[in-house]
């Protein structure tokens, strides 16, 4: 009796229940360890497509240019829903870095419009992986919640698996890895000849300032000799 009951204790104790059997993505109680993740850092973002807030596809890659953050949840998340706030917070806050928060819920898209609404979230859009193809292409791993740095070039930098306070000084230092942003083309080029040059010969720029220097002292004194005679 009791070999039977140890089985049963352990799923009673597991934390976010799946809500329907068609929910792919394992919950982090059930999976790897609680915490800071880098074993995957330097892997590209994965290609896989997922739904924008307009339902049309859209790619991680449509976010490249500068860091971002990358928040899996789903409604019948527990631990999700508990940080979501807080991240929804971080989005408010956060100028660095873009933030978003993809869904993994099957249900229909407007079903995740109206939970964030009706949880006050305001910051964060309703992207929704409703295939679970982009949690399935970050590996087995990526349990829920799990939330994902890129850096500007698309590379990952850490995961943090299980929830976690996106306000806390624990949150912001391990957002200060993120760097800056990629170098943008659009922006207007430097004129390198120009620069290159003038870091080439800064011996004669400085030349030309002191000749410019020397003129009137020069002048003053041709003057006062003609003057004395």
């Amino acid at each position: 009796m009791r070999l039977l009951l140890i089985p049963f204790i352990f799923v009673a104790l597991s934390g976010c229940h799946k809500e329907a059997a068609n929910q792919a993505a394992p919950t982090a109680e059930a999976g790897p360890v609680k915490g800071v993740d880098r074993s995957h850092k330097g892997a590209p973002a994965p290609t896989a497509t997922f739904t924008d807030p307009d339902g049309n596809e859209t790619r991680l890659a449509e976010f490249s240019g500068k860091p971002l953050l990358l928040n899996l949840w789903a409604t019948w998340c527990a631990p999700c829903v508990k940080e979501l706030p807080t991240f929804d917070r971080l989005a408010a806050d956060e100028k660095g870095v873009a933030v978003i928060a993809v869904s993994q819920d099957s249900g229909p898209h407007a079903s995740v419009e109206a939970f964030l609404a009706s949880h006050k979230i305001v910051n964060l859009a309703a992207y929704q992986d409703m295939k679970s193809g982009l949690s399935g292409a970050l590996g087995p791993d990526a349990v829920l919640p799990t939330t994902i740095l890129y850096d500007a070039s698309g590379k990952e930098v850490w995961r943090y698996v299980g929830d976690l306070d996106w306000t806390s000084p624990e949150a912001a230092k391990l957002l200060a890895e993120a760097g800056g942003p990629s170098k943008n083309p659009e922006h207007p080029p430097v004129d390198r000849g120009q620069a290159e040059g003038d870091q080439r010969q800064p011996g004669k720029i400085l030349r030309r300032q002191s000749l410019a220097e020397e003129q009137p002292a020069k002048q003053d004194r041709d003057r006062r000799h003609q003057q004395g005679h």
